[in-house]
């Protein structure tokens, strides 16, 4: 396994723990000390997703043997990561819909009919902004992941052709080995025919010359 998984993983699951624990310390406050943990929760929901992102990075950068193992734990994480989202939402839910609550009271009780109808108009004009404001957000957030993906599909891609690569260069320098094998034994068989050559000619010369002495003797005689 990948000792920079493991460092990634080591990191996610002490701060879930930590998170667990504020999640439950922040239902029972309430104000500002209510507020206050809820930033430090939310931060470290970031802190957690970054942390996420990463462990998926390095997984895909992996052999798939790896890589399949990790992918399954990292899906326990997601769904870790989204239950704690889960449970910060219904924390802030509940934080909101009561400062709504005393807010609306403490209104209704300094003046219910100064409410006209342009601020009711202009206080639906600001909620529309706001959700506006929200859908934006949520298309960023959208398209960020995208490209994330998107990286980690070229990061898998770019990890394949590599071994490609080096599968295509060990089958050149094999090629290679029997090039020079083969130019030696080459080399070898045009030695022995060219001392084959001479031989046979050496033969022959004194093949001839017996027969030229042969016909001198009887000749003379």
């Amino acid at each position: 396994m990948s000792q920079v998984f493991e460092g990634y993983e080591r990191q996610y699951c002490e701060l879930s723990a930590n998170l667990t624990k504020k999640c439950s310390s922040a239902s029972i406050l309430d104000g500002e000390q209510k507020k206050q943990k809820v930033s430090e929760i939310k931060a470290g929901l970031d802190d957690a997703e970054a942390l996420i992102r990463k462990m998926d990075l390095e997984a895909r950068s992996l052999p798939p043997n790896v890589k399949a193992t990790l992918l399954a734990k990292l899906r326990e994480y997601k769904s870790d990561l989204n239950n704690l989202k889960s449970e910060v939402k219904r924390i802030t839910s509940a934080n909101a819909n009561q400062a709504a609550r005393d807010e609306l009271l403490e209104s209704g009780m300094a003046d219910t009919m100064m409410v006209s109808a342009d601020q009711r108009q202009r206080l639906m004009m600001s909620t529309e902004r706001l959700n506006h404001s929200s859908d934006r957000i949520r298309e960023s957030r959208k398209t960020m992941l995208e490209t994330e993906e998107l990286g980690v599909s070229i990061l898998q891609d770019l990890h394949q052709q590599r071994q490609s690569l080096l599968h295509a260069h060990d089958t050149l320098h094999g090629v290679d080995d029997n090039i020079s094998r083969s130019k030696k034994i080459l080399t070898t068989m045009s030695r022995r025919m060219s001392r084959n050559k001479w031989i046979i000619s050496s033969i022959i010369a004194v093949l001839v010359l017996a027969i030229l002495l042969v016909l001198y003797f009887k000749l003379a005689h």
